[in-house]
This record gives C-alpha cells, structure tokens and sequence, in this order.
C-alpha cells in the first residue's frame, strides 16, 4: 500500500530566517561573556534560540567571529609561579604551571603568555 507523497513548499508558517552582520552577532556574543549574563537570557533578550548563539560563540572561539572591545577595564591578575610551601622545587622543570584543584598542568619551558592565557580561558567555568 502506497502513501501519498505531499511537497510543501514556501518553508512554513511563520518561519524566519535572518541574516545576522557579523557585528551583531558579535555583540549579541559579548552580552554573553559578561558576568551575570547567560546565553539563554540573551538569546531570549534577541528573539534568538540559545542554540544559535552558541554557535557563534564557537565562532568566536575560533577566530572566525570578531567580537568588540570590551567597555569596561580590562583587569589581568598576577601569577606566581612557586613551589607549595614545605616542598622543595622539582629541579630541572623550567616551565610554568597551571594548577586547577587537584590538577597541574606543566607547560615546555619558554611558553608564550598568548598560550598560558588561553589554557586559563579554557579552564575558566563557562559564564
């Protein structure tokens, strides 16, 4: 027994696909890297799924996605590289170190700080 094949055509009621410039998409992105902020709210905020907003996150992430200068200062903290307190440095490990918890992650002696900083992005607990 066959069933009727129905075309439809048009792409639906209701349905909308916009193009977003990269500059809004941008900014749409940084609204989501503020504290407080998450994609959901945002993405709600702009009549967008939160799907969508995430994956020009990614975007960004990946270089493809220019996002705009943040408005506020730019705060950077300090890191010291140091042995914990009642242990002697390990000899011969040159390179700096990350420590989350109870993980280290030692990096090749001469990492830039572009590398070191991204690790730390990656690390951070999302926004």
């Amino acid at each position: 027994m066959a069933a009727p094949l129905e075309v439809l055509t048009g792409g639906g009621v209701g349905r909308r696909n916009r193009l977003w410039p990269d500059e809004v998409k941008g900014r749409i992105v940084a609204e989501t890297l503020r504290p407080g902020r998450t994609v959901n709210d945002v993405a709600r905020q702009h009549g967008l799924k939160a799907n969508h907003v995430s994956a020009w996150r990614t975007l960004a992430r990946k270089g493809k996605l220019v996002l705009p200068a943040p408005e506020e200062a730019v705060e950077f903290a300090a890191m010291v590289l140091a042995a914990p307190e009642g242990e002697a440095p390990v000899v011969g490990r040159a390179g700096p170190e990350i420590v989350v918890a109870a993980v280290t992650i030692r990096l090749e002696p001469g990492a830039s700080a572009e590398r070191i900083a991204a690790i730390v992005r990656a690390l951070a607990p999302p926004a």
